[in-house]
């Protein structure tokens, strides 16, 4: 299988990279203000070119200059990683403004840090009037880091084509080719929750110790830290699994400015994109209603549903007997999902998180044999006061994920939601369909 190149878009805060990143992906993925800093982690989507595909890689401003200064050295590191494993780098200089020292701070490095056979190629983003390119072309050739220098403006797509079409040709001259694999059809799970619950610990936790040292998710005591939706693959057991790590869910009212508002959308929108959702709790605290409109919203989207309660290190047994109680009792509507009681910081019980994603996947896009199907449904509502479910003779599973299954009935406006809670009930106790939700059709005979 040809290896997928990986391309690296780097510069200073507030230049543009995230906006060409979302231009080239072709649909919002990172998130776009005018605030310096507001990628932290790496975004990375994969791009079908003309000639061949390659990993796209977002990254955190380097040099300063954001809002977040105790969190800038980390940023600025993890920027550096993605230098250093990238095939091809976009350096982006804003044409509108004049150089900075973190623009030549970012020179040293790609001088000092890059491998030699590493194409560079500098987008000068921002350039909205195309009649002052020739002027200022000077000044940026004269930098001496390259002599590929595109000017862009990446929301009117000027100058993107050529920005593209050089990419391609210079990861070709570095004989790499499209890959004729089928496309990936790894499991995504989406690690969902409240801010500061541990999602990111545990995505790190799950890492081999040689891809933590690589590439980490940036982790701190700051309610907000992961702000994009970092995808990072972890395999276990031959198997490779993509881990989507989503800034936390707040309540639409707790979410303060632009970029907080983003962050709840995008990690709305990445339930859309996953298989499975993983739901982190806090063993140390109570379930919060905000806890259970997370799960709802899994719930809603039909994705699989796994529990985890982090920092269960950090409560006694009497503590940890009451909250698993007391998610039993108040998440009553997702109790299709398993609960399990993890620590990133001692891995108890990460690994186990595994075999629940393979049981729940699994049972996602199961299909009953249409006589199992029947055998059931007659034995289930035999002798009981199921008004016209008890008349019915045809049920059948449809075409869908998640498993739903249509009831053929008379009157469909008859049909009580506390019957169809029975039959999901007695559904669940013959078959399983552990961590998926179950959805049921009432249809009207012909």
């Amino acid at each position: 299988m040809a290896k997928i190149p990986t391309v690296a878009i780097i510069g200073r805060p507030n230049t543009g990279k995230s906006t060409l990143f979302n231009k080239i992906i072709g649909r919002r993925k990172a998130i776009v203000t005018d605030t310096p800093g507001t990628t932290r982690d790496q975004v990375a989507g994969q791009v079908k070119g003309e000639k061949l595909d390659y990993l796209l890689i977002d990254t955190g401003g380097m040099g300063g200059g954001t809002e977040d200064i105790a969190l800038e050295d980390d940023v600025h590191e993890q920027s550096k990683l993605a230098l250093e494993h990238a095939d091809l780098i976009v350096f982006t200089v804003n044409s509108r403004e004049e150089l900075t020292a973190s623009d030549f701070e970012i020179v040293d490095i790609l001088r000092k840090s890059t491998k030699s056979h590493v194409p560079i190629l500098m987008a000068l983003t921002k350039c909205d009037d195309p009649g002052t390119i020739d002027a200022i072309l000077p000044e940026f050739y004269q930098l001496g880091i390259t002599d590929k220098i595109i000017p862009l403006s990446a929301p009117h797509r000027i100058g993107l084509e050529e920005l593209l079409e050089t990419i391609e040709e210079e990861l070709i001259t570095l004989n790499f080719e499209r890959s004729e694999e089928v496309e990936s059809t790894l499991p995504r799970i989406a690690i969902i929750g409240k801010p500061n619950v541990g999602k990111s610990s545990l995505v790190n936790a799950f890492m081999s110790e040689t891809q933590r040292a690589k590439s980490p998710l940036l982790v701190s005591d700051i309610p907000g830290t992961t702000r994009d939706a970092v995808d990072t693959v972890i395999r276990y057991h031959e198997q490779d699994y993509v881990f989507t790590d989503t800034a936390g869910i707040k309540r639409r009212k707790d979410t303060k400015g632009d970029i907080e508002v983003y962050a709840y959308f995008r990690s709305v929108k990445e339930l859309e994109y996953c298989d499975v959702a993983v739901l982190i709790l806090d063993a140390t605290q109570t379930l919060s209603r905000q806890d259970k409109r997370v799960a709802g919203m899994a719930v809603e989207e039909g994705k699989g549903l796994i529990i985890l309660v982090n920092k269960i290190d950090l409560v006694d047994t009497e503590e940890r007997h009451l909250r698993l109680a007391e998610i039993e009792h108040q998440l009553q509507f997702a109790k299709c999902a398993p609960v399990l009681p993890v620590s990133a910081e001692t891995k108890e019980g990460l690994l186990k998180i595994f075999d629940l994603i393979e049981m729940t996947q699994r049972n996602r896009v199961r299909r009953l044999p249409t006589k199992e199907l029947l055998d059931w449904y007659k034995r289930a509502v035999y002798g009981k006061p199921m008004g016209m479910l008890a008349k019915s003779k045809m049920i059948t599973q449809a075409e869908e994920v998640p498993p739903t299954f249509v009831v053929f009935v008379k009157d469909p406006r008859q049909v009580q939601v506390s019957q169809l809670r029975y039959l999901e009930n007695s559904l669940r106790k013959t078959f399983g369909f552990e961590g998926t939700p179950v959805r049921w059709i009432t249809k009207k005979t012909s």
